[in-house]
């Protein structure tokens, strides 16, 4: 998958349609882990890039839920883009975990990837990205709801229930953050 963005990275600029056509249009978990790994990299420093980012992920997860076989999002959203130095800063920052996810992950703890945990994660998902544009204000806090919507999409992706529970967990440490920088 990241190659496949790599190979976008050298226009000028890249829209979501690109993105869109380079990972298709029915891979649901890949199209809700990819801008969450952008979220989490540095790059969601930019003002407005996650709540645009927790925009898209909602519209999929959305989308997930109501059981639709094909993506569908508004062309205001899909004409959006970044500059491609950007994206591949992204691309270049996120080879090292996903090197690593790929080597640790495997099939476990599978009633955390069934179809009702499935349902309980996207539901999950779509909260985080209801809150995301509020967190924008505190530098850096996106990042750590991210990481959540990340491993959830991995779990999914990788039928792998471990990420899941991490995701779980991590949820606790990103609300302890918010604790801390708003108390």
């Amino acid at each position: 998958m990241l190659d496949a963005l790599d190979g976008l990275t050298s226009a000028k600029t890249v829209s979501v349609q690109d993105l869109l056509e380079e990972v298709g249009v029915r891979a649901f978990a890949p199209l809700i882990l990819i801008p969450a790994l952008i979220l989490v990299t540095p790059i969601s420093g930019i003002p407005g890039l996650p709540t645009l980012g927790a925009v898209l992920i909602g519209l999929v997860i959305v989308q997930k839920l109501l059981g639709r076989e094909h993506l569908w999002l508004p062309g205001w959203l899909t004409r959006r883009k970044v500059r491609g130095e950007k994206l591949a800063d992204a691309v270049d920052w996120m080879r090292k975990p996903c090197h690593w996810i790929d080597k640790h992950s495997r099939k476990r703890l599978s009633p955390l990837v069934s179809r009702p945990a499935n349902l309980l994660a996207a539901v999950v998902i779509t909260l985080i990205c209801v809150i995301i544009p509020f967190l924008e204000l505190l530098p850096m806090v996106t990042s750590l709801f991210a990481v959540v919507i990340s491993l959830f999409a991995i779990g999914l992706l990788l039928r792998d229930g471990l990420f899941t529970l991490v995701g779980y967990l991590w949820i606790g440490v990103a609300a302890g953050a918010i604790y801390w920088l708003t108390g």
